[in-house]
């Protein structure tokens, strides 16, 4: 009973981790990266689509994102998608392929986007902080209905602490190596 609580929270804390580090993927580091248009969602026919289901993205050079349309005549309303969200890019077509120049990042919006991923980061260790308090919830009804003993509550609550620590902590790494690429100059 308690193994498989203990399982489910690693598998959750783990969704958690991945989460972040997904999201720490779509924010900008001055590199050209298709993922940094995962976010992107294009109104297409009356519904909002993500990007890449309508579109292949290629990245031809470092400071460049080329976006070919499945079908051209989402071009248009692709093009708004992009100049829409938050990405502080501009794009160009040739009404086939839309280009995106990567510019260079300034300092100041370096700034910015680390207190962007800081605060990724720290979703990403609440959600951690939720598995923990979801599962001590579980281990205190377990011990309430009497089919654990206290002993074995404190012994899986420590366990429990060791998994949430383990996994702030790679979210604490994740953040620390996602920071140093956006402030490389």
């Amino acid at each position: 009973m308690i193994d498989e609580l203990i399982s489910d929270a690693v598998r959750r804390m783990d969704q958690s981790v991945e989460h972040t580090q997904h999201e720490f993927n779509t924010v900008r580091t001055g590199r050209a990266s298709a993922a940094l248009l995962d976010r992107v969602q294009v109104e297409y026919y009356g519904q909002k689509t993500p990007l890449k289901q309508l579109a292949t993205i290629n990245v031809p050079e470092p400071r460049l994102l080329t976006i070919q349309p499945f079908d051209p005549s989402s071009l248009r309303s692709i093009e708004r998608a992009i100049q829409e969200s938050e990405l502080g890019l501009t794009p160009s077509n040739d009404g086939k392929l839309i280009r995106l120049p990567i510019p260079q990042l300034t300092e100041e919006r370096r700034k910015e986007l680390v207190k962007v991923v800081r605060h990724l980061a720290e979703e990403g260790r609440v959600a951690v902080r939720n598995v923990r308090r979801d599962c001590m919830h579980h281990l205190k009804e377990l011990v309430d209905n009497g089919d654990v003993g206290a002993d074995e509550e404190h012994r899986a609550e420590e366990r429990v602490q060791k998994l949430t620590d383990e996994h702030v902590a790679k979210i604490d790494d994740l953040l620390k190596r996602k920071e140093a690429e956006i402030l490389e100059v």
